[in-house]
Formats: C-alpha cells, structure tokens, sequence
C-alpha cells in the first residue's frame, strides 16, 4: 500500500486504485465494504463504551448511554470540520497517555512496584502459561487457542487503508505520506505487539474476572465490565489508577467512535461523488457536511440498542465477526490491486526503484499475504461447524460480510459490463503529472514532525500576541 499510495496520493486511496487499475466493479464493492466496514465500528465504539462504564456502576441504563453517546457525535459530526478535528485533537492526546501509562504501570509492577510487593515477572507465563486451551483440549485446544488470538488480531489491527485514504489530502505526500507508512511498522511493534506482551504479562488468561467477560457472565465480582489492565490493577491492590485508567480508556472509546462517524460518513460522500451511490448524497450543508451521507451513517449507531436485551458482551461478538471480515477484505483489495499494479509497471516498462517507495520481497510478500488472509478469511467462522454447534444467528454473523462483498462486484459488474483492465491498458499515469506539479511548488525543504510541531505551536503563540495586541 505504500508503494501505490507514494506513487499515486489521491482522495479515496485504495477503493480508487482498485477500480482504476483491476475492475471498476471491484472498486465499487470495495467502496461499500469499507463503508460498512467503518459504519459497523460506531455501534461497536458504543456497546464497548457500555461495556467499560459497567466498572464503576452495573444499574447504568444502557439505553440512556447509548441515547446520549448518538446525540453527542452528531453534534459533534454536524458541525464545522474544523470543530470535529480540534476536538479529536484532544480526545486523542488521552490515548497516548494511556498507553504510555500501561507500559509504565506493567514493567514497574513486574518488578515489585505495587502494595503488595509482589515482583511476579513472568510468573503467568509458567503458571498457567501462554497458551490458553479453547474449545478442545490438550494440544488442539491450544491450537484453536491460538486461531481464537488469530482472529482477535485480525480484528484489532488497522492503520495502512486510513493512511491510503487520507493520502489525497495530505501535504506533500510523496514525502509525509511516505514516513507515514515508515511508522506503521513502529506504530504495530509499539501498541499492538508491546501491549498484547504486556496484558500477558500482568494478567493470566484463567483470571476469574476476565473468564466472567469472555463468557458473558456479568454477575461475578464488581470488575466484571473492565478491562485487563484495570482487573490486574485491581488485583494488585492499587487504588487510583483503575480509576483513572477507565476514565481514559471511556475518553479512547468515544473518541473512536467519533472517528468512524465521521470517516463512515465522507466514505459514503465519495462513493456518490464517483457515480456508485445514489446522487442526491452529494448535497453537503453551508459547512461542507453531507447531511444526507450523514443521516444514513447515524442510522447504524441504533443497532446499538440491541444489547438492552442481548447484553453487550454478545453483541460485541456479533459486530466484533461482522467487522473482522471487512477489515480481511480491505487487506484481499489491497493485494490484489498491487498485484495488478506490479504487473502494469512490467507491462508498461516501469521501473519500481524509480517510485518515491518501492517494497521489498515483492511480489513474493503480496501473494504469501493474499493466499493467507483467504485462509484467515474463510476458516474465520470455522467453530460454527463444530459439531453440535451450528446456528444460524453464528453463521450469519461470521460470514455475513463474506456473503455481501462477491454479490456487489457481481452485481456491478452484470449491470455496467465492466472488465478486468489488461496490464498494458492500466493507467498508471492517472493523476501523476498533477502531483508532481504539486511537488515541484514547494520551495522549502520538508519538516520532521516534531519541527512541524514546534513551529504549530509558535504560530497559535503568535496569533494570541497578535490577538492582544489588537
């Protein structure tokens, strides 16, 4: 994805390329996958959101929450872009904190800094040990354990398709948008890898609290509804932080769902402005909001209200499968449209070296990628039909989203005739000579990040002084 979006930085990021350069039918179903793909994520934001404020009280209305956390990101969505950005500014700051904070909190309590002065290190990892038993026992019960951490990590992990999307609007992208893709690789080794480590290390799988969670028993102890940081702080003795803990991770959960309304929203305003969605989608308020895109993306916040009466620990499962395979088929698109990108630039004589970013192992690394997420993909649901398991309400929820993606591009395909693009027809100049002269205007070298920073904040500095003086 680096190399495509470095090359070809354009507002829609990879749905774009993929009807470009493979199928226009495959860029229309990639358009609308991603698009439930993100307006499914807000239901969830608000059923975890419940889930995590069970920690301090379990007589919350659920309703009520999930009431007032719809009105509030569609006052926050409804207005002016700049007021959303400014306030997802802030709300983000928290979620380095916590991060940073749980790091802190792990490598400092594992070395005997708590109440109880209990240096427990790796103990977890001998007694009961890093490999949970799950469905079956002995070692194909760790095996499917293993599956079962497979699809949670399917789930958690994002980053590549919001960098491909945003890249259209970025500055200077051949350079920004290039270190922007450096950092992924930081970015999955620090929060995802260093933290999953972490919660291993600070909480054994087997803890009762955390079994009450995974198997939807809320009536256990107080802590039922937190999370594992907060149920091993808890453990630990320690008074304050669970608290605070919480309180940041409520913040990190909105803020998210404040997210994908507004990223469900503009996805749905492209897929309009390129003729794959209805017209009338297009109208936008005096602010630039698409009011119409708007009111469809608030609709599926409502689903939320399911748990009033399934509880949230199972419609978190429910969406959590839903989400799992969108996410799976935005990587398969991914892949398959660099895989027609790379035989464009043979067909047509171009030298990948001379691109902004050019990948290595290629295309080696994209096809060992596509053939195992189909793997991921298919076997996804495969505890379904373990024998004496099967129902409809799992299957549906597991495979739902597979069944959605082929029927769109088909459908697309049949009603507008279109044709996978032969590599020498694949235009792979596009919109390339317009970046270029984008490029070229800039006089001033590029800026690191934290320089970028500095400078912000001397020109708000400024603009007060100014403010002042006037």
């Amino acid at each position: 994805m680096a190399e495509m979006a470095t090359y070809m930085p354009v507002t829609g990021g990879f749905v774009r390329m993929a009807g470009r350069w493979v199928d226009e039918a495959l860029g229309f179903m990639a358009g609308w996958n991603f698009f439930f793909y993100e307006a499914l994520l807000i239901p969830f934001e608000i059923t975890a959101l419940n889930l995590v404020l069970g920690f301090w009280r379990d007589d919350i209305p659920v309703a009520a929450v999930c009431a007032a956390v719809i009105v509030l990101y569609a006052l926050c969505n409804i207005l002016a872009v700049q007021a959303y950005g400014e306030a997802e500014f802030w709300l983000s700051g928290g979620k380095v904190i916590l991060i940073i904070m749980l790091y802190f909190f792990t490598f400092i309590t594992m070395c005997g800094g708590n109440p109880r002065h209990d240096a427990y290190g790796f103990r977890y990892w001998r007694e009961p040990g890093p490999m949970a038993e799950y469905l079956a026992t002995g070692d194909k019960g760790r095996f499917e354990g293993f599956l079962g951490a497979l699809w949670a990590a399917s789930f958690c992990i994002v980053g590549p398709e919001y960098i491909s999307m945003v890249s259209g609007e970025a500055k200077r992208p051949r350079t920004y948008i290039k270190n922007a893709f450096k950092t992924v690789y930081w970015r999955f080794g620090a929060f995802f890898i260093l933290g999953a480590l972490c919660v291993g290390i600070v909480i054994p799988y087997n803890d009762p609290t955390l079994v009450d969670i995974l198997t939807g028993n809320q009536g256990g102890s107080g802590t039922a509804a937190a999370s594992p940081y907060v149920i091993a702080m808890k453990n630990l003795a320690i008074p304050v932080l669970p608290h605070i803990t919480n309180a940041l991770l409520v913040t990190s959960i909105f803020s998210a769902g404040n997210t994908y309304t507004y990223c469900a929203t503009r996805s749905l305003y492209g897929l309009a402005i390129e003729g794959r969605a209805p017209k009338f989608l297009r109208k936008c308020t005096r602010k630039g909001v698409p009011i119409y895109c708007f009111c469809i993306v608030m609709v599926f916040p409502l689903l939320s209200f399911l748990q009033v009466s399934s509880g949230s620990a199972k419609v978190l499962t429910w969406l959590v499968n839903l989400i799992t395979a969108g996410g799976l088929i935005d990587f398969i698109v991914m892949m398959i449209t660099f895989l027609a990108f790379y035989r464009a630039c043979k067909a047509q004589g171009v030298d990948r070296k001379s691109l902004p970013y050019c990948g290595w192992f290629q295309p080696y690394g994209t096809w060992f990628g596509l053939v195992f997420l189909i793997c991921v993909v298919f076997c996804y649901g495969y505890s379904v039909f373990l024998p004496g398991a099967f129902t409809i309400e799992d299957f549906f929820s597991y495979y739902t989203m597979l069944g959605v993606a082929p029927i769109l591009f088909v459908v697309w395909k049949l009603i507008h005739k279109t044709k996978v693009i032969p590599a020498h027809e694949v235009d792979l100049v596009w919109d390339a000579p317009l970046i270029d002269a984008y490029e070229a205007s800039f006089i001033s070298p590029p800026v690191g990040f934290w320089t970028e920073m500095l400078q912000l904040v001397g020109l708000k500095r400024n603009i007060e002084v100014d403010k002042r003086a006037v």
